[in-house]
């Protein structure tokens, strides 16, 4: 099975489906400039009136304006797979803590627990605080009684941070893990905090507002003045042309705005971090589960006929000796009273 995204699809389908498309974003928009192309039909066509404007300009201008909006849609693509790419080594260093942990971690049940679910959620909160949420019920089971002091912190994945470097402090004072060990996983603990500092910048710095508003102003200026130039040679027919054009331009300039944040779940093409979040939750849950078997193996249980048998092979001891030659002890009734 093919990952999601990754299949082949339906030329058909994908043309006419609505879900993923910037369609419903900007009908309205498209609609608008097609009404507002009205008026100089009207004026065409009551009063015979010609602007006598070449259409040779406004194809220079369109191109010109095509091209800010690709490079604009590029630099918010560019946000768009750098966030994937530091997501990518969020998963990487959360396998191998859990890998570290797990293998030069103490044998101690109850810390391998803790170390696993901390590790998992610190991608489940991080997700939760790029998006600005501070429900935390997905990840109730992983933090236990710890979940409502991360729901207070004021930057959760640091809370959630700083518990895994502890339950690693542990360890390594307890002498259940070697310093070696504990620098490696320091490091990937560290590096998951490099990762969410390349998040929140992407986050926090979007594009040059003034960038934004120019190319709007131009867009809506070209559109606005687009009609004087095909009404001479379409007549009833331009509110339709002008939104024809309106269409992949104003696209464009939408998809530009939608990848500037591809966290939130509001934004076209927003990156999968659910499914991402819960990818990793369930790859260290089969790290954890794979070692305790193999720990289980390495160290069997003894049966009771091992026991029963080892007890038979045991040289007597001095008690066992004393024992067999005191006298069994009389049955009850042999002092009762006649």
């Amino acid at each position: 099975m093919e990952p999601k995204g990754h299949e082949p699809r339906c030329f058909w389908k994908e043309t006419f489906s609505l879900k993923g498309s910037v369609v419903p974003r900007v009908f309205w928009r498209v609609v608008v400039f097609g009404l507002l192309s009205l008026p100089f039909c009207i004026i065409e066509l009551v009063n015979g009136w010609r602007t006598g404007i070449p259409v040779t300009p406004f194809e220079f201008v369109g191109a010109i304006l095509g091209l800010l909006l690709v490079l604009r849609t590029n630099s918010g693509y560019d946000r768009w797979y750098e966030a994937r790419k530091l997501w990518g080594g969020i998963v990487n260093q959360c396998r191998n803590l859990a890998i570290i942990g797990m293998t030069y971690g103490p044998k101690s049940k109850s810390w391998r627990e803790q170390f696993i679910n901390w590790t998992a959620a610190f991608a489940h909160v991080t997700r939760h605080s790029l998006r600005g949420e501070r429900n935390l019920d997905d990840v109730a089971e992983l933090l236990g009684e710890e979940l409502p002091r991360v729901r207070r912190a004021q930057h959760m994945p640091m809370v959630v941070s700083a518990r895994i470097s502890q339950l690693l402090n542990e360890a390594v004072h307890t002498g259940e893990m070697d310093s070696f060990a504990f620098f490696q996983a320091e490091r990937e603990r560290a590096l998951l905090i490099d990762h969410l500092g390349g998040c929140e910048r992407i986050l926090k710095t979007p594009l040059a507002s003034a960038y934004s508003i120019e190319i709007r102003r131009f867009l809506f200026a070209y559109l606005l003045v687009l009609p004087c130039a095909l009404v001479d040679q379409l007549g009833l027919l331009t509110p339709l042309f002008v939104m024809m054009v309106a269409y992949p331009l104003l696209s464009l300039d939408q998809i530009g705005v939608d990848l500037q944040n591809p966290f939130s779940r509001m934004r076209l093409s927003h990156l999968p971090l659910d499914e991402i979040s819960q990818a990793i939750e369930q790859n260290l849950a089969a790290v954890a589960e794979h070692e305790l078997k193999k720990s289980s193996s390495l160290h069997p249980a003894t049966t009771p006929a091992e026991v029963s048998t080892d007890e038979t092979r045991r040289p007597a001891t001095a008690a066992d000796e004393l024992r067999e030659r005191s006298p069994a002890p009389q049955p009850l009734q042999q002092f009762a009273m006649s």
